[in-house]
Parts: C-alpha cells; sequence; structure tokens
C-alpha cells in the first residue's frame, strides 16, 4: 500500500514484525551462545528492496533495511566472542507452501513474466535456498559475518538497472529457461 493514507499502527506493525522480531530472535540466540561460552551462527532472513526500495512497502523496506543493518553492526560486537551473523535474501522461489493469493499470481502469469525476467532465466528451486542457508551455518563459512547473501540469480541487480516492464532477458537473448 502507498505511505500516505498508511496509519501509524499498520506502519509499525508491519515494521515491528520484521525488524522487532528479528532483533528479539537474534539476541536471543546470542544471548544463549554467550552464556554458554560457544560460537554459533545466525542467519537471519532479509529482502533485496533493502537495497532496492519498493513502491507500494515503504514501511517493509525500511524494516528490511534495519534487519541488514542489523546484521553488519552485531558481525562487529558479536564476532570477537565467535558469533558469527548472516543475512540470507531469497529471490522467487516458488513452493507447495505459498498462499494461495501469491501461488495463483504465479501460475497466472505468463512464464515469460515469471522465468524470462531473471537473468538466470529460471526461478529457484527451494533446494538451492537451503544449500545456501546450510553454507552460511556451516563450518565452511566460519570467516564470513556481517555479510547478506542474496540468493536470486542476479534478480535484484537487474531490477535496480532496468525497468522489468520493458526488458524481458529471455526476449533479448531469444532462448528459453535453463532447468537445475
Amino acid at each position: 500500500c502507498r505511505a500516505e493514507p498508511l496509519s501509524p499502527n499498520a506502519g509499525g506493525a508491519g515494521a515491528n514484525i520484521t525488524l522487532t522480531g528479528t532483533w528479539f530472535m537474534t539476541r536471543e540466540s546470542a544471548r544463549r551462545h554467550l552464556a554458554a561460552g560457544t560460537p554459533g551462527s545466525i542467519v537471519n532472513i532479509g529482502a533485496s528492496y533493502a537495497w532496492t526500495g519498493g513502491p507500494g512497502f515503504a514501511h517493509s523496506t525500511a524494516a528490511k533495511a534495519g534487519v541488514k543493518n542489523l546484521v553488519e553492526t552485531l558481525a562487529v560486537e558479536w564476532g570477537p566472542y565467535g558469533i558469527q551473523i548472516n543475512g540470507l535474501v531469497p529471490g522467487l522461489f516458488p513452493h507447495a507452501d505459498m498462499t494461495e493469493d501469491i501461488r495463483g499470481g504465479l501460475d497466472a502469469a505468463a512464464p515469460d513474466d515469471r522465468d524470462g525476467r531473471q537473468p538466470a532465466l529460471r526461478v529457484g528451486a527451494p533446494r538451492e535456498l537451503g544449500w545456501a542457508a546450510t553454507f552460511l551455518a556451516s563450518p565452511y563459512a566460519r570467516f564470513v559475518t556481517g555479510h547478506t547473501l542474496v540468493v536470486d540469480g542476479a534478480n535484484w541487480q537487474r531490477r535496480s538497472l532496468v525497468n522489468p516492464e520493458v526488458v524481458s532477458i529471455r526476449t533479448q537473448l531469444g532462448r528459453g529457461p535453463f532447468r537445475p
């Protein structure tokens, strides 16, 4: 919804769920690791519009930018205690548990709308997002902290550079999407 008619309660509720909820869960996880004297890994979920903005989502974009900055700040604060914190930003990953509204919109979209505007010429498979989260929480990423990993086939970079209503990568390249 547009920003100007949004009530303080509605805007605050959206921001609180995203930013304050993330803060409480992150803090509690760190407290437990600090109390036990054990290293730990925290992975917060973000959104690409923390960088690009999103008309109609002002309260949510501001909160997601806050989550991104929370990751960066707490990595410095908690790093000396062996607690790494990173962010994970998913792109489009259709799955069986999507709400009917979202699923219906995807199913109704022409393949070019859904896949062809993605630089990777496809949407993500849920397992690919799981692999990224597993990596960030694993010993292989022990020296990765304060970073937000965007897993969307470069879609957010494309969105920030071109108008998706005008440019279709599939049309430009004249080929179909890659399937994993």
